[in-house]
């Protein structure tokens, strides 16, 4: 028996405070850069099972260092925060918390993107590891990160001298769950995750009475123009074989029926795979707004700001390769390939300022008979929450187990001792 199957044979044992664990912060959510209660819970936890932790970084990230020997580093990453949504799971354990956000309002709070699962199996890991230390050799540095959401938190750790506290890593790998057969893992070659950037316009016309619009330059025509422009960037001047998405997800102007207002302010959300798709649709969107503004009569040039922006996640080829092996001998065949994804995250902020080589997988949180029969019935989008959903609550078992068993099998490519063996010259 491998060194990942007599660790994980195991995870009975640490299963009921997982799972209370996991109940507990689901229940308590914390909105991004709030992550106050969670990151210590995690730091008590860590430092229980042996690790030297340190806590506050980058405002609540919390980072543990568990030393065993000579060998690799490797650093396992888990998200923390939550979001402003309102829970309608109907879960036993479901959340009632409400917050106040970065603009002053009274929010509700829910784990809708299985941040929780990440920090619980995490958890797991680190203990099993810990408690299993004549199995592996090395360094393991867990990193529990604030503020993915936002898409500020790794580059926040990174300005509070991250990774200049911690051993410099190997590897850095990190998970996420998404709906799909829970039990089962799924990683890839390539990019994975997509760029985003989100950008606020503001175009400018002259308001007036709406019974005399002759008078006037009116931002809500300019503004539903450009809507309606934009739909052709991804259409027409983007290769049908290269992924991108354009979406206008905000329009404000005016507030009486009757007046024809000063000014418009819409939002965009962009999706990228590739640095020179990103620039050619950002350049495509300001010709657009311009030229629109132009047709107008737009007394004043528009503005554009650019906010949220989050990196492409690009899995490295030999790393991934490491894991992919790793998870096809432990899972079998409940490892397979992932999909590429329109989501965002910044977890690749970390690895890319210290040259890191990385990867990133998936694994599957829905109820394999519920997931099933959706695919049958053609209604996955239909049937099966996804993330950011009001009723996105990734079933407890095997997801748990499945994501702990994950983080140790990647971990173990490296700081097992059968691995080192076999990476030895």
């Amino acid at each position: 028996m491998d060194a990942t199957a007599q660790i994980l044979q195991h995870y009975e044992s640490i299963r009921a405070e997982q799972e209370d664990f996991y109940k507990d912060l689901h229940q308590n959510p914390e909105l991004s850069h709030q992550e106050l209660r969670t990151a210590a819970n995690v730091t008590r936890d860590m430092s229980s099972y042996g690790f030297q932790t340190q806590s506050g970084i980058g405002g609540t990230g919390v980072a543990a260092v568990l030393q065993n020997g000579h060998g690799p580093t490797v650093l396992l990453r888990a998200d923390m925060d939550a979001l402003p949504v309102q829970e309608r799971t109907g879960a036993g354990y479901a959340s009632t918390v409400t917050a106040e956000d970065q603009g002053g309002d009274r929010v509700p709070v829910m784990h809708a993107c299985g941040h929780d699962v990440h920090v619980a199996c995490l958890l797991g890991a680190s203990r099993l590891l810990a408690d299993h230390r004549d199995l592996w050799r090395g360094t393991l540095v867990a990193l529990f990160q604030p503020a993915e959401e936002t898409g500020d938190g790794a580059r926040g750790m990174l300005a509070d001298a991250f990774l200049e506290r911690i051993p410099a890593p190997d590897v850095a790998l990190a998970q996420h769950v998404l709906p799909g057969v829970a039990g089962h893992v799924a990683t890839r070659h390539g990019p994975v995750l997509s760029s985003a950037d989100s950008i606020r316009i503001t175009v400018h016309g002259r308001g007036g009475h709406g019974s005399t619009p002759q008078n006037t330059v009116d931002p809500v025509v300019l503004a539903a123009m450009i809507v309606i422009r934009l739909q052709t960037v991804i259409s027409r001047e983007i290769p049908p074989t290269e992924p991108a998405v354009l979406t206008v997800g905000s329009l404000h102007a005016g507030t009486k029926s009757n007046i024809i207002p000063d000014s418009a302010v819409m939002e965009l959300n962009l999706r990228t795979y590739t640095d020179a798709t990103r620039q050619r649709i950002l350049d495509s969107v300001r010709r657009i707004v311009q030229s629109e503004c132009t047709a107008s009569g737009s007394p004043k040039e528009p503005e554009f700001e650019i906010f949220d922006r989050f990196p492409l996640t690009v899995n490295d080829d030999a790393s991934t390769t490491r894991v992919a092996a790793a998870f096809s001998a432990y899972f079998g065949d409940r490892a397979g390939s992932l999909e590429l994804q329109t989501a965002s995250e910044d977890f690749s902020d970390i690895p890319r300022a210290g040259n890191i080589p990385y990867t990133y997988w998936g694994i599957g949180g829905t109820d394999p008979e519920t997931y099933r029969a959706a695919v049958r019935a053609h209604r996955v989008q239909e049937d099966i929450p996804a993330n950011h959903s009001p009723m996105f609550l990734p079933v407890l078992q095997p997801t748990l187990q499945t994501g702990t068993e994950a983080l140790v099998t990647a971990a173990l490519a490296w700081l097992g001792r059968e691995s080192q063996e076999a990476a030895a010259p």
